[in-house]
């Protein structure tokens, strides 16, 4: 957030620590900015809920954010005023030095003293919460306000709820005062530097690196890598980032750039020259090998699940993987037709034995359970087999069936120019059967689809709810027919 009353704020600090070239471009050009992804816009969304839900540690506070989007001076006034007529508990406290604003989420007193805590959904202290903690310190204490510490409130992932949501225990205080004084100077430093920067007349040079995605995914990415165009070493599946820039670094940036001694394995060298010579790798061997592994009938199962931040169930975790979907195609042999069966969990309820109910239903018959990345998969019934004894035997026999069909991929048996690297569901689809495609359908990704769920359980959802559940149901169905189609394909070979 950048205004004409304020330089800089917590998350612009924060933006120019990451990239001096970000925090300027933003106040100069912010048409270049993209917008955020539906993702983003549910991470945001995700930090927004859990900081109203920690303000119930210190209850019954005043909000001084309440009048800001009537006036901007409002969040600063109304805050002081709070402070002078001796309220104990202020949410969104606002506090500006020379041009640098900040507010903290919660600020409270006791007996005589102030302490500030800024809450995170993350479930660790990270590097940038305390740079985020440092430039707060420096706020408040510059404002007159002599803090006795600060503290990042974060998730507690080892808190497993019983009954209603407890949350004291729900999230960790870790203070973080003695870092914030030793990063005093540092942040002098970058408030002097960033506030330079801003009063130039042109962009700063500053090329791409790795910056460019730690710690957040830049939003002016489209801007800056403009100049890096297809079949570029940034494309190279596998390869680590520092080395991706290293090659960058020193002039060699597309594949046609690449010389002998490169430092790629035999399978990034398979995927550089495939895109250059336009060649399809197929190893009928391994192939068959694997086909070989694989016993009629056959199910194609695949799951989607939500990881709420908060435990919404019992004896659930935050961030847990709650299954609340599968769609399953099967075959009863090589040239049967495939039928199709799914579940869709009402958003009312705890879904995860109507999930297993279905599943163990569906499954019940002898044959291979065919996913894509099993691993997946497999984690979530072992879970459910944790989470309820009375179905471990049935889960644990369904898991021993469990089969990869991402394995001649992942290992290249069968490599096109089109998966540019990569063996994800979504790159070997169109590369084997063009004709099917995600691009048609409303819900496109796994995220999207958790997200849209999500936002019916915590009924923040606004749409068409029968809609929104027909759209899950196309997009999960895909997955499974994508599979029945790659399978063939296979075979084909």
């Amino acid at each position: 957030m950048v205004t004409k009353e304020h330089t800089l704020s917590k998350s612009t600090f924060i933006k120019g620590c990451q990239c001096l070239k970000s925090l300027y471009l933003l106040k100069h050009f912010p048409e270049l900015k993209e917008d955020a992804s539906e993702e983003q816009q549910a991470t945001f969304q995700i930090g927004h809920s859990v900081g109203d839900l920690a303000r119930q540690l210190f209850p019954e506070g005043k909000d001084a954010s309440a009048r800001r989007d009537e006036k901007f001076s409002n969040w600063l006034s109304d805050t002081q005023a709070f402070i002078n007529q001796g309220d104990t508990n202020i949410y969104e406290a606002a506090f500006m030095v020379n041009k640098v604003f900040s507010a903290i989420d919660i600020l409270v007193k006791r007996k005589g003293k102030w302490y500030a805590y800024e809450v995170k959904a993350s479930t660790e202290v990270k590097d940038y919460p305390i740079l985020d903690a440092s430039l707060q310190y420096y706020v408040i204490t510059n404002s007159g306000i002599d803090l006795a510490d600060i503290f990042i409130v974060h998730i507690n992932n080892e808190y497993v709820r019983k009954g209603d949501l407890d949350v004291s225990k729900l999230f960790t205080e870790v203070s973080v005062k003695k870092q914030a004084i030793e990063n005093q100077d540092m942040v002098k430093k970058n408030i002097a530097d960033f506030k330079r920067a801003l009063s130039l007349d042109s962009v700063p040079k500053i090329d791409i690196g790795p910056h460019c995605s730690d710690p957040f995914e830049c939003d002016f990415t489209n801007h800056c890598w403009s100049h890096i165009k297809k079949n570029s070493v940034f494309e190279i599946g596998g390869l680590r980032s520092d080395k991706k820039f290293k090659l960058y670094n020193d002039g060699i940036i597309y594949f046609k750039d690449l010389q002998e001694d490169a430092p790629l394995s035999e399978r990034q060298w398979l995927q550089v020259n495939s895109k250059l010579k336009g060649t399809t790798n197929i190893d009928k061997k391994n192939i068959r090998e694997f086909l070989e592994t694989l016993s009629y009938p056959l199910y194609f199962l695949d799951f989607e699940t939500i990881n709420p931040s908060v435990p919404l169930y019992e004896n659930t975790r935050p961030y847990q993987k709650i299954p609340f979907q599968f769609s399953l195609h099967g075959k009863k042999n090589k040239n049967s037709k495939a039928y199709h069966a799914e579940f869709l969990a009402d958003e009312k309820i705890d879904p995860r034995i109507p999930f297993i109910e279905k599943l163990l239903e569906f499954t019940a018959m002898p044959g291979d359970i065919l996913v894509y990345n099993q691993s997946f998969e497999i984690g979530i019934m072992q879970s459910l087999a944790e989470a309820f004894p009375k179905y471990r035997k049935e889960l644990n026999e369904r898991i021993g069936r469990v089969k990869d069909l991402m394995i001649p991929f992942r290992d290249m048996s069968y490599y096109t120019p089109a998966m540019n690297g990569s063996y994800s569901i979504k790159a070997v689809l169109p590369a084997l059967v063009p004709e099917l495609t995600y691009s048609d359908l409303a819900i496109s990704d796994g995220g999207q689809a958790s997200n849209d769920y999500l936002s019916m359980v915590l009924a923040q959802f606004t749409g068409d709810r029968e809609e929104k559940r027909k759209e899950l149901r196309e997009y999960c169905k895909l997955d499974t027919y994508a599979m029945v189609r790659i399978l063939e394909k296979l075979e084909e070979v």
